[in-house]
């Protein structure tokens, strides 16, 4: 959809906007907090699983760009993608890139191994949260490791994906970031 002056093209819709900053603060809260902070870390945690959740259901419903189908591509794509980006001649695209579509679906697959893996943790160590009972604490506290394992791959993920981005505003001379708070791209 374009504006009347057509200069900016709609690309991201509000859910995903909504989403993809909800997501920085809940997952930096929930990384930055633990045992001192146990209940802020795990109603973070919901949080992060609620909003996981979410997105897979609005990558198949949502609006064109947000919908997996607009932005999963052969991964020979994508590794070109990410070799051109990388030898600052990378193609621009209106959604999500090849790279960062991939980016995308590893970002929620970790996050969600993250989610998973620190509810057994709770239910198992803690005794609390909707697998308390299931799990005991031998098996919260070896699952512990597994947990901090995913979480720290995603933390690595992000600054990947945060580099990606300040590359890509370089290299295709657009501003990703305002995009992703305003919704508008240039056509």
């Amino acid at each position: 959809m374009r504006t009347p002056d057509q200069s900016r093209v709609y690309v991201w819709d509000p859910f995903v906007r909504v989403f993809h900053w909800t997501l920085v603060v809940a997952f930096t809260v929930a990384y930055l907090t633990e045992d001192d902070l146990l209940t802020v870390h795990v109603w973070a945690g919901y949080v992060v699983g609620a909003l996981v959740v979410a997105r897979v259901v609005w990558g198949f419903v949502g609006s064109p760009h947000a919908r997996f189908s607009d932005f999963v591509y052969a991964p020979a794509t994508a590794l070109r993608y990410g070799r051109d980006l990388l030898l600052f001649r990378g193609e621009r695209h209106l959604g999500h890139s090849p790279g960062g579509g991939y980016m995308v679906v590893l970002l929620l697959v970790f996050l969600a191994a993250t989610v998973v893996t620190g509810l057994v943790v709770y239910g198992g160590d803690q005794q609390a949260g909707p697998l308390a009972g299931m799990f005991t604490k031998d098996t919260g506290e070896a699952v512990e490791e597994v947990h901090e394992v995913f979480a720290n791959i995603t933390l690595a993920l992000v600054f990947a994906h945060i580099a990606a981005v300040v590359l890509a505003c370089f290299v295709l001379r657009e501003n990703l970031i305002r995009a992703m708070v305003t919704g508008y791209k240039r056509p």
